[in-house]
């Protein structure tokens, strides 16, 4: 009966482990798909092992994708279930992020000089802002 109980819950812990890695085998092939194929879709694949590939998909299929390093020109064939992640590289902050922070700080300089005036009645100095 014991054994009958450790095989069962031994059992399902496997399950739940491939359906894990199912998720994320479908998240990376998903990720590859939205980038794309061609010299512009840039990727960083961190694999299983812990190793990373970096360059761009030159071929994706239904269980694996292509990455071709962008300086020799090698290529590496990646199965979906070995990969853990896929990005962009330098996906720090995009473009539009940077431009709403320039936005902002342009825009607290302006606030900032236009209620100076107001805050600073006529050369009292002795206050922080002035």
């Amino acid at each position: 009966m014991g054994t009958l109980l450790v095989t069962a819950l031994g059992l399902s812990a496997v399950r739940a482990q491939t359906v894990k890695d199912l998720q994320a085998t479908e998240k990376a092939r998903a990720s590859v798909l939205k980038l794309g194929v061609g010299r512009t879709s840039r990727v960083e694949v961190k694999l299983r092992d812990q190793s990373k590939v970096k360059g761009f998909v030159s071929d994706a299929g239904q269980d694996r994708f292509t990455v071709t390093d962008l300086q020799t020109g090698a290529s590496q064939t990646i199965a979906y279930a070995d990969v853990t992640e896929v990005k962009k590289p330098g996906s720090g902050l995009s473009s539009r992020a940077l431009i709403i922070i320039g936005a902002a700080a342009a825009g607290a300089v302006i606030v900032g000089l236009a209620l100076k005036p107001a805050v600073c009645d006529g050369g009292a100095q002795s206050r922080f802002p002035c």
